[in-house]
Order: C-alpha cells, then sequence, then structure tokens
C-alpha cells in the first residue's frame, strides 16, 4: 500500500474513533443534564416550575427593552447624523419626560419582584415537612441522616461510585460520570422533605437543579431548605461550592420512589444497618481485614492518596510513610481527630472500618508491619469503651 493509501486508511480509523467517541460522550444523562441543552432541566417540583416561569418572564422582559432602547439609540444615531443635514438641538430637561422614565422602569421593576418575592418566600418555608433529613457535607462525600418521619434513624454515607480507571482514561466512561454514586438518597414521591445542611470541614453546597434546590452547607451553621418532588424517577446534580481538590468528585444523587417502594426501601436499609452492627470484641483475621480495608480505603481515601498509596500534590504517600509504618498511636491519632486536610474520620465511619482501613495500609504496596488492627482498639484510642 503506498503512502497514500496508509495516510488515507489511517484518516478514516481516526474520524471513526472520533465518531464512536464522540457518540457516547453525547448521550443524555439519565437525571442529569441532555445534550445540547440550552435550558433548566426539566422540573420536577412546583417551586421548580415556578423558576422556569421567572426565568422567561424576565429574559422577555429584558429582551424587550434591549431592543426598545437600542433600536430608539441606533434609529437616532442613523436618521439624525450630521452627514444628513441634521444639526444637534438645544434645550433644557424636560419634568413630564423625567418622570415617565422613572415610573416605567418603576413599574418594571415591581412587577418583576412581585412573583419572584413570592417564590423566593416559598422556597424558605420549610414548616409542615414530612420526612427531614440531615445533610453533611465532608472532604468529598455527604452523609444523610434521616431525623424525624418514616425513616427515621437511617444513616449513611454517599460517595461518588465512578471508577479511578474510568477517572484516569483507563476504563470506559459510562452516561453517568462523575454523577453516581454507592448510597443514593430515597424520598417518596408527593412528600415534602426538609433538608437541614451543614459540614464537617468547609464550605459545600447540596444542589439539585430538577428541585431547584441550591442550599450552602457551611461548617458550624446550620442552614434548611426543602423540596416535593412531583414525578418519580432518578435526580442528579453536584456540589456547587468550590470545596478543594476533589470538588468535582462529589455527586448527589436522588431517587424519588412511590411511597409503596420507599416503605419497603425504608425496611431493607434499617435491616442492613442492623446487620451492619458488629461485635467490637470480635477478633479479625489479616486477610479479613485487609479484605474488608480495601474498600474502606478505596471509598474514603484513595481519592486523595490513590489507589497506589503513592499520594498526589499536598495529600502524602501512605506507601511508606513514617506515620503507616511509625507507632499505632500516631495513626489513631490522625485517623480518628484530623490533621490539616485529613478529615477526622470518628463519627464518619465505624470504628470497625477505621481498624480495617488502618490494618490495609499497615500492610499494603511495600508496607509490612504484619499488625492486624482490631474494633476495640480503635474504641480504646478515641477513649470508648
Amino acid at each position: 500500500m503506498n503512502l497514500f493509501g496508509k495516510v488515507t486508511r489511517a484518516s478514516l480509523y481516526l474520524v471513526a474513533a472520533f465518531g464512536t467517541a464522540f457518540a457516547q460522550a453525547t448521550e443524555n444523562m439519565p437525571g442529569g443534564p441532555a445534550v445540547y441543552q440550552l435550558n433548566f432541566p426539566a422540573p420536577a417540583t412546583k417551586i421548580m416550575q415556578e423558576i422556569h416561569w421567572l426565568h422567561w418572564m424576565m429574559l422577555v422582559i429584558c429582551a424587550v427593552i434591549f431592543v426598545g432602547v437600542f433600536g430608539v439609540m441606533f434609529y437616532s444615531i442613523l436618521k439624525h447624523r450630521k452627514s444628513l443635514g441634521h444639526k444637534s438641538a438645544s434645550f433644557h430637561e424636560s419634568t413630564t419626560v423625567e418622570i415617565i422614565w422613572t415610573v416605567i422602569p418603576l413599574l418594571i421593576v415591581i412587577g418583576m419582584a412581585l412573583p419572584a418575592t413570592k417564590t423566593v418566600v416559598a422556597m424558605k418555608d420549610t414548616t409542615n415537612s414530612d420526612i427531614t433529613i440531615k445533610t453533611t457535607g465532608y472532604q468529598w462525600k455527604w452523609g444523610y441522616d434521616y431525623i424525624k418521619g418514616e425513616g427515621e434513624g437511617i444513616s449513611f454515607l454517599s460517595t461518588l461510585s465512578t471508577s479511578r480507571e474510568a477517572i484516569n482514561n483507563l476504563a470506559p466512561k459510562s452516561n453517568t460520570y462523575l454523577m453516581e454514586v454507592d448510597n443514593e438518597m430515597v424520598v417518596p414521591v408527593g412528600k415534602k422533605i426538609r433538608l437541614i445542611t451543614t459540614a464537617n470541614d468547609v464550605i459545600h453546597a447540596w444542589t439539585i437543579p430538577a428541585f431547584g434546590v441550591k442550599q450552602d452547607a457551611i461548617p458550624g451553621f446550620v442552614r434548611d431548605t426543602w423540596f416535593r418532588a412531583e414525578t418519580i424517577g432518578t435526580f442528579r446534580g453536584q456540589c456547587s461550592e468550590l470545596c478543594g481538590a476533589q470538588h468535582a468528585f462529589m455527586p448527589i444523587v436522588v431517587r424519588v420512589v412511590s411511597q409503596e417502594d420507599y416503605t419497603a426501601w425504608v425496611a431493607e436499609k434499617k435491616k442492613e444497618m442492623g446487620s451492619a452492627g458488629e461485635d467490637p470484641s470480635k477478633v479479625y483475621t489479616m486477610d479479613e481485614q485487609k479484605e474488608r480495608g480495601a474498600k474502606v480505603y478505596a471509598a474514603n481515601c484513595a481519592a486523595c492518596h490513590q489507589a497506589t498509596g503513592k499520594g498526589a500534590g499536598a495529600f502524602p504517600a501512605l506507601d511508606g510513610s513514617k506515620v503507616v509504618l511509625g507507632p499505632k498511636a500516631g495513626q489513631y491519632d490522625i485517623l480518628i481527630n484530623g490533621k490539616n486536610a485529613m478529615p477526622k474520620w470518628a463519627g464518619v465511619i465505624s470504628d470497625g472500618d477505621i481498624a480495617a482501613v488502618m490494618t490495609y495500609t499497615r500492610n499494603s504496596w511495600g508496607n509490612k508491619t504484619g499488625e492486624i488492627i482490631q474494633t476495640q482498639e480503635i474504641i480504646t484510642a478515641r477513649g470508648g469503651k
């Protein structure tokens, strides 16, 4: 095959590969943005329907003002220019004109403000809620605690489930890339859900565009908002406050289900939480702790310290770390209480998970301490019994 033929063939392969990649990249995201979407997402709550209406109403008003003002301005410039023989007029202010151009904008502003104020007030009315969920932002995941209503007592963490291989372009990307989690928030359709937001470390923001909800989660403060989903389905959002290096890896997924399905989910979740309870006096083998620790590490640590334990940027390597290979007390303290960018894990994940991930880090990669950390050791280290 001559050179021209080889180049042509290579070009065809390149075009085909680009076309395939483009087709994969242009799939609508279920519960998320659509391909070529210019408007807001389809509203799933009445509040978002009102926001849609306000958006278009104000856009139309602004467009009409823009066309009117600039139309008159450009007409005046073109039709009364000096080259056509026009001379500038000399006159003083007109009281009538000044009243007109003051009153008309005032009426326009009032016409825009009244419906907007009504919607904003409704957005802040969190009374008479059916279910209350405390939402806590962590670097970089969300914690959900159902504190009132059906499901009271349920508590879990929601973490990005996109694989590191996909993030590092070593595996195919799904159409929910970076917008998928291991534990979705589940709520019943047609019920008023009150969200109490706060944060454990820095400012985050809980946002679901289809609900018309965006609420900051601030450390040391408690804020609240609400939504009532009118449609069954899965809805996606992201942390909308720049919260650190892994800000892009902090998605929010809410699954809205029927009342019957919600009741079944509550029963299953409580059963799951009950079975997850462990005997703190149980002694685990090295293989058991490493297997469990690998899962805890992948969900909570790999985003910063990398799956290889080599660290990245400000996040230190754990492979060969003096802390990991040093006395256990030093690693206990950091895992339980946190240090600098490292969040505290006591109260966020279980004592058993902390023991497992500590065992994993002390016996993975090039680290071979041979030490098995048991749950009771973590309880003792944090001052428990």
